[in-house]
This record gives C-alpha cells, sequence and structure tokens, in this order.
C-alpha cells in the first residue's frame, strides 16, 4: 500500500486559476483545508472511536483536512465544540464508525426484508390505516439507512442527493462507496481504496480544468 502524497497538494492547488471549469471545482475552487498534526490526528481518532485507514491518515497529514476533491470536495474532518466530526455531512446524528460495514449480500437481504414488509392498501378496511401503516413502515428506512452506512464515514458530496463514503470498520476498510439512496437504489463500491479514487480525480481534474494529458 502506497501512503505517500508528495506533490499531490501542490498538483491540487496549481488548478486554482482553473476552478470552476472541473465538476465541482466552482465549489471547492481546488483549494485545500491545512493538514492535521499527528497529534491531532491521535486525538481525532480517540475521539472518534476508530483508527482511520492508512491513506485516508496519510492524506489529512500532508496534502490536507479536506477541500478540493471529487465531485464537490471532501467534507473537512475538524475538531468543534462539540467533538471532533466533519462539519457538512447532511446527518445531524454521529454515524457507528466503529461497526462493520455490511457486506453488499447482507445489505440487498435487509432492504429486501424491508420491502417485503411494506403495507399493502388491500390489507386495510380504509385508507387512514393504510396511511398510518405505510409512515410507520416508511419510517423504518432512515434506521435501516443508517445501518448500511454504518462503520463508514460521508467524506463528500456528489450533488442530487447522493454522497461518497470511506469505510472505516470491517472487511473493506479504507474502500470509497456511493450511496443510491436518492433513486431507491443501495451502495456501491467507486474505489477499492482512498488513493485510487482521489487520484483518478485529480487525473481526470487536471485534463478538464487545462488540457493536461
Amino acid at each position: 500500500m502506497t501512503t505517500n502524497w508528495t506533490g499531490v497538494r501542490a498538483r491540487v492547488t496549481a488548478l486554482r486559476p482553473h476552478r470552476g471549469r472541473a465538476f465541482g471545482s466552482g465549489r471547492h475552487g481546488f483549494a485545500l483545508a491545512d493538514p492535521l498534526t499527528e497529534s491531532q490526528l491521535r486525538d481525532a481518532e480517540r475521539y472518534l472511536g476508530v483508527t482511520l485507514p492508512a491513506e485516508y491518515r496519510t492524506f489529512l497529514a500532508e496534502v490536507g483536512a479536506g477541500g478540493a476533491g471529487p465531485d464537490y470536495g471532501l467534507f473537512p474532518l475538524a475538531a468543534t465544540p462539540d467533538g471532533w466530526g466533519w462539519p457538512g455531512q447532511y446527518d445531524d446524528e454521529p454515524a457507528d464508525l466503529a461497526a462493520e460495514f455490511l457486506s453488499v449480500t447482507e445489505r440487498e437481504r435487509l432492504d429486501a426484508e424491508h420491502s417485503a414488509r411494506e403495507p399493502r392498501e388491500a390489507d386495510f378496511a380504509d385508507p387512514e390505516a393504510h396511511l398510518a401503516a405505510f409512515r410507520a413502515w416508511d419510517d423504518e428506512w432512515e434506521t435501516l439507512r443508517r445501518r448500511m452506512t454504518a462503520g463508514s464515514v460521508q467524506i463528500g458530496e456528489q450533488g442530487c442527493g447522493y454522497s461518497s463514503w470511506l469505510v472505516v470498520s470491517g472487511p473493506h476498510r479504507g474502500s470509497v462507496w456511493e450511496d443510491g439512496f436518492a433513486a431507491d437504489a443501495l451502495m456501491s463500491q467507486l474505489a477499492p481504496d482512498f488513493r485510487t479514487w482521489y487520484l483518478d480525480w485529480l487525473a481526470r481534474a487536471e485534463v478538464e480544468s487545462r488540457g493536461r494529458r
């Protein structure tokens, strides 16, 4: 596993004069937050209760704590009055990072079981009773969604309700996934590791921004 990020910060910031050409760069502007110190990283990991995947951890230390990245950029890992976290994330409740990230098979099983429990109008005497049951069933999805993302961190926003997630616990640790919840789909893997995901984006951004090949 390669965790050396030499030259990457310079490559990103060199694109700042061309911001707006690559998708999402109009928002992040190819700007990067300052890197985190080793002391800050250890403090964050103690607070979060997990050791961050090596490639992401070294990125935070050598490139930046967040900012420019795939799509609309990376949520920064930062100390807030409430503790360490990723300001900008959609979820108000902290994720269960220590829980093992589910396998594709397990995720599909849970989704199928939930779908099978959908209340059918024909089983109810009146529309109001069906509506109440449907709303209760629909509310179960939020709990299920949080179970499906447990063990991962929402590190970026793709737009249109989609997000990118870094797995921090379980056999898939270190890989990057996207959620398809906005389109009634599940999660799918984007890249086997953070480094591949980030550097593939940077290479595309260089081409889109200034035609570099």
